[in-house]
């Protein structure tokens, strides 16, 4: 039996297995604290939310139960749709510019430079909260005063309304939002590109394909588990966006910005309309388990064409 340098004998493999099994509370012990956790701040509100969303409830009464009358109201309310049209909208624009842009970055930085101090300056926005981000973004595009605006009008283009303008609200605030989570996005589409082995690339080189083609036949069907978990975990957050919104617009201008989220919050926050809220926070919940759901099945995120 080996010895450590202070002379004890370690346990041996059978007295550990003894040991666990007159302890089975141990494994429990470690994980009570994520559980914890996951019951008060994730399982208890989402259950206590769907009982709300089937009552009217103003936290100055007690909740009266209302069966689906919450329900039959948000389908029939155009602001609710116009909230999620806009929503969609978003996510449609954050999504597609921001795997475009993570994934051509991502690429260059295996082809070119696996260096550490790149990868910090690619991952930096993402460490700068949303609220400082969108201030700092509000300033930049700021229509009187902002910088690039500034620079817009010294070039001869003329001074646009970023936030100011229902055209321009969306996308502006899409690409906020791009630019800071695009680096985290793409260091993990960078770990997906290290897992992939190099033999197939060197075989593909041996058969004359050219880079392109190596890209689309072999690099992107590889990657197909890795982008799935990106697009599912990316499109969750883009339609939980409000934060950036609260900043910069509020909403406006004429319920340009007004996603869902902000809509909720005004409800619940700014009408004490809870249970109505609360039915639309039940209904974006199921859209996402829905759309999470299809994009797992389309992307057969749990099959990869390495085997």
């Amino acid at each position: 039996m080996s010895t450590s340098a202070t002379g004890h004998r370690s346990a041996s493999p059978a007295k550990r297995r003894r040991v666990k099994a007159q302890q089975p509370w141990l494994p429990w012990l470690f994980l009570a604290p994520a559980a914890f956790g996951y019951v008060v701040f994730y399982l208890w509100p989402t259950l206590r939310g769907i009982w709300l969303s089937f009552t009217e409830y103003n936290l100055l009464t007690p909740a009266k139960f209302v069966g689906l009358s919450n329900y039959e109201r948000m389908f029939q309310d155009p602001i609710f749709w116009g909230s999620m049209k806009v929503t969609v909208l978003y996510v449609v624009l954050n999504i597609g510019i921001q795997t475009i842009m993570a994934l051509l970055i991502a690429v260059l930085m295996y082809r070119l430079t696996k260096s550490t101090f790149v990868r910090s300056v690619v991952l930096s926005p993402y460490l700068v909260s949303n609220v400082v981000a969108a201030i700092v973004w509000l300033w930049v595009l700021d229509a009187q005063f902002g910088v690039f605006n500034q620079f817009l009008e010294w070039i001869g283009i003329g001074k646009i309304g970023f936030l100011t303008d229902e055209f321009w609200a969306i996308p502006t605030i899409a690409m906020i939002n791009v630019w800071r989570h695009m680096g985290y996005t793409a260091l993990l589409i960078f770990a997906g590109l290290q897992t992939l082995p190099e033999s197939v690339y060197e075989a593909a080189r041996m058969d004359g394909a050219s880079e392109t083609r190596i890209f689309f036949s072999i690099t992107m069907p590889l990657l197909r588990p890795i982008l799935a978990l990106v697009l599912i975990m990316t499109i969750i957050g883009s339609f939980q966006v409000f934060d950036t919104v609260a900043v910069t617009t509020g909403g406006g201008p004429a319920n340009a910005t007004n996603v869902l989220q902000m809509y909720i919050y005004d409800l619940a926050f700014g009408r004490f309309q809870f249970g109505y809220a609360s039915a639309m926070s039940v209904a974006l919940l199921i859209v996402l388990g829905i759309i999470t759901m299809i994009q797992f099945k389309l992307t057969r995120a749990n099959d990869t064409d390495l085997d």
